[in-house]
C-alpha cells in the first residue's frame, strides 16, 4: 500500500483514519467497525464491500 494514498484516504462513513492491515489486505477503520479489502493493490472504499470487525478487532 503506498504511504501517501494511506494518508489522505479516510473512511467513507465516518471520514476517520484508517490503518492498513498487510496480512489481511485490508484497510481498518476502527471507528466504523469496518474493514475495506484492497484487491490487487487498489482499496474498495465501498460500504456494501467492508467487513463488519469483530469486537476483539476494533478494541485492540
Amino acid at each position: 500500500m503506498n504511504p501517501k494514498l494511506l494518508e489522505i484516504l479516510v473512511c467513507p462513513v465516518t471520514k476517520g483514519p484508517l490503518v492498513f492491515d498487510k496480512t489481511k489486505q485490508e484497510l481498518i477503520s476502527k471507528s466504523a467497525r469496518l474493514a475495506y479489502p484492497v484487491r490487487d493493490g487498489i482499496p474498495v472504499m465501498l460500504e456494501d464491500e467492508a467487513r463488519r470487525l469483530e469486537e476483539q478487532e476494533y478494541s485492540e
